[in-house]
């Protein structure tokens, strides 16, 4: 028969395994492929191990410390970074100081990747790292103290370290919370009925009484208050989750201010005749290995103004959604895989050209790691962009895959796809008018496409408007629409074309979309292609339900020039009787540049709306816990409510009051010696000096403007104004140093300034 001392340690390390479990699996919807488990249950083993040999030997806080950075350093290599390790094993230089950095870096790195994010990019580290700790930490206090309640703290934190780091739909959210609940109640109440000294009455045998009888009374009892105590958590659960209605989760990910903007930057469209005209014989870059068909795209643009076609910010999977380069980008395409071998030569800017639906993209020379760390991709929309900037000499390579466009016949029968495109504000009056006639009889959505491509392509003309060509106005705004449709003909090249079909289409309710970039012309070698000013496009994509985004050329070819003997070549369709928009389709499964873009509504999503509220209560316990044992989360919470409110002011001068008192207070947390009492002008100048922002000084300059100045500042202005206030936060994180940074997360001048400044009366 198992002694009392081996029969708890076996009972206390179950526990402490079941419940670390919980949390290493909630890991699930934030990785791709199960190697996080391999890490998480890796590192539970190891934990376990150390913390039971620290506890027999009796060694203390500094042996036990000592022998987890040495396991971290050992094992991290096979768990965490198998593709640096030697034979996947064997941990080498470069794993080691990967492991260095990463028990720094890689927290900020997977809260700012999207997820699932790709497990051999240095993300494993977290969950391995995260439960080594936690496990030896629970299973140390579970050894050594007499009360077990205490090794509920580590394993309780490591549960809302798991749920802060994770997704807002969480894996098994009644199962984790359920096994928890009964794991941790289940382990005490045995700790305590196998604990004599707890018993109110030490019952020993007599001489009349009989030792197995008592022994089966206890185990009665063991079982029964065990039953008792697992249904009153289910009952607890089920009860709570009938009566209370779903609860949002939220998550560190949600609230991370995001690393690129990329709207910060003009669209590339503005300046597509600039390269027309003045880029005709410059090599921009070359490309090899690009197919026949290939098209490389530099920026796809879904957004309408009446001034120019931008990028939007409507939801997660909007065009301007970039998210940090990782290995496992367009995880579900299909189609031909190929590489791009692409060398930058004279152009400029942010945008990276690329092509197809990119898995992973390779800088390499000098300035390899600086592209890296700065290069962000939008799975959406296919397109790059490298906030460090392009530079003569840059050179990378694109794993990618090619889509088989399909033909007109097999889209005879096709819809479109369901797409949550962003409202277009601006356009000119009459074109739902001209969409009409121009699609005419068409019955189908690829015959729309057609009629509308045929017309534009067919009777319009095309002229690039420079010396010698025939007059056409560069811009795409509503005074150029409305002049390129209201002349006696149409001309214009494919800056024009290209938005007038997507505004054109969009009065039709057709899913369109711009993309400028470049493609082999009829005859020219796609092989090697060098891309030049002279053979620079722009196409229109549509989104067909269960094929993605489809291009569509709607520019007349070049030779198509009016001339003097043309009098109206436009033609003249039919007047039709606008067409009332196709019936409401059910959602159906879209391929992932789709499905990205699709809105996602929980409150239509019934299913989850009942998980949620099965978690609420044990949310509830966890939050208390958070508050209680994360002073990081309290402080993040205080200061993003701070933010909103200010953000979210009821008089706009007081929102740009609040914009500037938000980048002052996040000067101060990192140390810029700015008084409570200066101005705007002597604040800016002390942030400018410390933190090395000269942009400060003019945006004091323009706050005072817009507080103190006639009116009211508009909401254009106030989105303006705290767009340039991130950017200069985030331009003083980037100058510190990554401890300064956390010490700033936690620092409580910022507070403590406000209260002064409130006491004060307002701010300055």
């Amino acid at each position: 028969m198992m002694s009392p001392v081996r029969r708890r340690l076996v009972l206390d390390l179950v526990a402490v395994a079941l419940l670390l479990s919980v949390a290493i699996v909630g890991f699930g919807p934030t990785f791709d492929g199960g190697a996080y488990l391999v890490a998480g249950f890796g590192a539970l083993v190891i934990g376990v191990g150390i913390a039971w040999l620290c506890a027999r030997r009796r060694w203390g806080v500094l042996p036990t410390a000592g022998l987890t950075v040495a396991a971290y350093f050992i094992f991290g290599g096979a768990l965490a970074l198998p593709h640096t390790a030697l034979f996947g094993v064997i941990p080498t230089l470069d794993t080691w100081t990967q492991l260095a950095l990463g028990s720094v870096q890689s927290w900020k790195r997977l809260l700012t990747t999207v997820a699932p994010v790709a497990p051999y990019d240095g993300h494993l580290i977290v969950p391995f790292l995260l439960t080594l700790v936690a496990t030896v930490l629970t299973a140390s206090l579970a050894l050594r103290l007499r009360q077990a309640a205490w090794a509920l703290i580590p394993v309780t934190a490591f549960l809302v370290a798991q749920i802060l780091l994770g997704m807002t739909e969480p894996a098994v959210p009644v199962l984790q919370g359920v096994v928890f609940a009964v794991v941790a109640s289940v382990w005490l109440a045995l700790r305590q009925a196998w604990d004599p000294d707890n018993a109110a009455v030490r019952i020993e045998p007599t001489a009349t009484s009989d030792a197995a009888t008592l022994r089966h009374t206890r185990l009665r009892r063991l079982i029964s208050g065990t039953a008792v105590v697992a249904v009153a958590v289910g009952a607890g659960v089920a009860t709570a989750a009938v009566a209370s209605p779903p609860s949002t989760r939220y998550v560190l990910r949600d609230i991370v201010i995001p690393p690129f903007d990329v709207k910060q930057y003009p669209s590339p469209l503005q300046g597509f005749r600039g390269l027309v005209r003045d880029d005709a014989d410059t090599p921009l870059f070359t490309v090899q290995g690009l197919p026949d068909d290939g098209r490389i795209r530099l920026a796809t643009m879904d957004a309408y103004n009446g001034i120019v076609f931008n990028v939007s910010d409507e939801g997660a999977g909007s065009s301007s959604s970039f998210t940090p380069l990782r290995s496992n980008m367009s995880p579900d395409a299909e189609g031909v895989p190929g590489q791009l071998q692409f060398e930058i030569d004279e152009l400029r800017g942010v945008w990276l050209p690329d092509a197809g639906a990119v898995r992973s993209i390779e800088f390499e020379g000098e300035r390899a790691d600086e592209l890296r760390r700065t290069a962000h991709y939008n799975d959406a929309t296919g397109t790059a962009a490298v906030t460090a900037g392009l530079a003569p000499g840059t050179t990378y390579t694109v794993d990618t895959v090619f889509p088989v466009l399909p033909t007109d016949e097999a889209l005879a029968d096709v819809a479109f796809a369901p797409v949550k495109m962003p409202k277009q504000e601006g356009i000119p009056d009459g074109l739902s008018q001209i969409a009409t006639d121009a699609v005419g009889d068409a019955d189908t959505p690829i015959k729309q496409v057609r009629a509308l491509t045929d017309w534009l392509s067919t009777d319009g003309y095309f002229s690039h408007g420079l010396e010698d060509d025939p007059y056409s106005p560069s811009g795409h705004g509503a005074a150029r629409i409305t002049s390129f449709f209201g002349g006696d003909e149409i001309i214009g090249d494919d800056e024009q074309y290209a938005v007038a079909m997507a505004l054109l289409s969009a009065q039709l309710g057709i899913p369109a979309r711009v993309v400028m970039g470049w493609h082999p012309d009829q005859g020219d070698t796609a092989a090697e292609f060098t891309a030049t000013g002279d053979n620079v496009h722009a196409w229109v994509e549509v989104a067909f339900e269960g094929y993605g985004w489809i291009p569509f050329d709607p520019t007349p070819d070049e030779d198509n020039e009016p001339n003097e003997q043309t009098t109206t070549p436009r033609a003249n369709p039919k007047p039709q009787v606008l067409q009332p928009p196709p019936p409401a389709q059910e959602p159906a499964e879209l391929p992932p540049a789709i499905a990205n873009d699709r809105d996602q509504e929980e409150e239509d999503d019934p299913g989850f709306d009942w998980i949620g509220a099965i978690l609420a209560p044990v949310g509830i316990g966890i939050g208390v816990l958070a508050i209680i044992f994360a002073p990081f989360v309290i402080m993040g919470a205080v200061k993003t409510a701070r933010r909103t409110k200010r953000r979210n002011a009821d008089k706009p001068a007081d929102r740009i009051s609040g914009g500037w008192d938000e980048l002052i207070d996040r000067a101060v947390d990192l140390n810029a010696p700015v008084a409570s009492g200066a101005t705007r002008t002597e604040s800016a100048r002390v942030v400018a000096a410390t933190m090395d922002q000269p942009d400060v000084t003019a945006l004091a300059t323009s706050a005072d403007a817009r507080v103190f100045g006639p009116g009211e500042p508009s909401a254009e202005d106030v989105d303006a104004f705290w767009r340039e206030v991130d950017a200069i936060v985030v331009g003083m994180s980037g100058r510190v140093s990554v401890w300064r940074r956390l010490r700033a997360r936690l620092s409580l001048r910022s507070l403590l300034r406000g209260r002064t400044r409130r006491a004060r009366g307002g701010s300055a």
